[in-house]
């Protein structure tokens, strides 16, 4: 194992600060999103602590309450190299590169060399660590157009989640999302 992680965290945010997601179904809706995508697989956790804080679910403030709550835990956070190259525009970008090794999977348009120098001269940044996966595009955005417009979305989420999303009427979806059409 890359990373030799413990365990994965999953962790929707309460109330994200950078952007305002179309057709947002809001952080409940999203956390039951995520428990149906990792019910059963014990390499997984999933976390309200964003959800129940008010205010902005800003990263720093997220990694000071764990670091409070587990200091002997060693914390990572995992990103794509798109989001990864935008941390110099969050809130305590230094602080969240001092709490956590940022751990990095490349994206289209964000290889090793231009996410390092989008984020050269930030304290802490050469303490990021990049490692590989299969690459799979899949989108959050591709996945609420594709419900928006009534086309399948299996394979693309767990069928749990398809259901969910379908039964809900979430992202505009008027049909079910499971099933081929």
């Amino acid at each position: 194992m890359q990373l030799e992680l413990d365990t994965v965290v999953w962790m929707p945010a309460g109330v994200p600060p950078h952007r305002e997601v179309e057709d947002d179904p809001g952080p409940e809706a999203r956390y039951e999103m995520c428990e149906l995508t990792i019910a059963g697989d014990e390499r997984f956790s999933l976390s309200r602590l964003e959800i129940d804080r008010a205010g902005p679910s800003y990263m720093a403030d997220t990694l000071r309450e764990l670091r409070a709550t587990s200091p002997d835990d060693e914390l990572f956070l995992l990103l794509g190299g798109d989001q990864a190259a935008s941390l110099r525009s969050w809130h305590e970008p230094e602080e969240v590169l001092s709490l956590a090794t940022i751990a990095v999977v490349e994206r289209s348009g964000w290889p090793r060399p231009a996410i390092g120098v989008t984020l050269s001269g930030l304290r802490g940044a050469e303490r990021l660590r990049f490692f590989e996966m299969p690459r799979i595009d899949i989108s959050s955005s591709m996945i609420r157009r594709r419900a928006r417009e009534g086309k399948p979305i299996r394979y693309l989420v767990t069928d749990k989640v398809a259901n969910y999303i379908g039964a809900q009427s979430l992202y505009g979806a008027s049909t079910p999302v499971a099933a081929e059409t």
